[in-house]
């Protein structure tokens, strides 16, 4: 099996192939975002996907020989990463400083036709932050095309919506709204942490004290809830916890959460 035909196998959807560093492409499960990664050298490489791996996953040819320059390759792949990681760090932070506090088409789809939200360029900024420190941030058109910063840190990078309660781990930010609708709703405490990919959610999660998980039913979605642990998932196909919300209305779609985390606790 080729490499590009073992990336595809794997939801990568590459144009053509780039050799000897990490390239972002889009993925069969969001062609509208860059969701994957591969890295590719000639004879070995691996890929990415954000939406079911939580690490890389390798492949090498069948007539593999170690590249005595290997190392070498490596350690510049490494110091290249780190320059663009600091570039995108550092572009983040202008982008925030520019930003407009007003109300955003996607938004409005989304049931929050008034919200104020970080606009830039037209663009919906969310920040993304490691520890506190911004380390890059997710941009979102109007027709709700998603994007991240070019080389910028997306593993372990979240947003926080923190009222001093649970945690609450969920993947978008739409989704995440939804969610401190329905706390508030029910006069619950809440920390949402908004993940950005459900391979982030297993990350993020790794730090949280019985962290319970929102989640988007469909394979994915589901099979990410399950290796955390506690989750609520929609009873409809293809649902989010925003699409529910839209739907239901927030009194009942907030006492389906409310159930989900009550059995989760019994």
């Amino acid at each position: 099996m080729s490499f590009q035909l073992f990336a595809e196998t794997h939801g990568l959807i590459i144009s053509h192939l780039v050799t000897d560093k990490w390239v972002r492409v889009p993925t069969v499960d969001k062609p509208h975002s860059k969701n994957g990664a591969y890295f590719f050298d000639g004879q070995s490489g691996a890929v990415q996907n954000w939406a079911i791996h939580e690490k890389p996953v390798s492949w090498r040819d069948k007539d593999y020989k170690p590249d005595p320059f290997a190392a070498e390759k490596r350690e510049k792949a490494r110091k290249i990463q780190a320059e663009k990681q600091e570039k995108a760090r550092k572009k983040a932070g202008f982008i925030m400083n520019n930003t407009i506090e007003k109300p955003h088409p996607y938004m409005a789809r989304k049931g929050f036709p008034r919200q104020k939200v970080y606009v830039w360029n037209d663009l919906l900024v969310l920040p993304m932050r490691i520890d506190g420190k911004l380390v890059g941030c997710q941009l979102i058109s109007e027709d709700g095309t998603k994007k991240f910063l070019s080389g910028q840190v997306t593993k372990g990078a979240s947003l926080v919506i923190d009222n001093k309660g649970m945690d609450i781990v969920c993947e978008g930010f739409a989704t995440g709204m939804s969610i401190r609708n329905a706390m508030r709703h029910l006069k619950m405490r809440y920390k949402v942490h908004i993940c950005f990919s459900a391979a982030n959610m297993v990350e993020i999660s790794k730090g949280l004290h019985d962290p319970f998980v929102v989640a988007d039913n469909d394979p994915v979605g589901i099979r990410t809830a399950q290796k955390i642990g506690k989750y609520w998932v929609s009873d409809k196909d293809g649902e989010d916890f925003n699409d529910a919300e839209q739907r239901l209305g927030v009194e009942e779609v907030s006492q389906s959460l409310l159930t989900a985390i009550e059995r989760a606790k019994a």
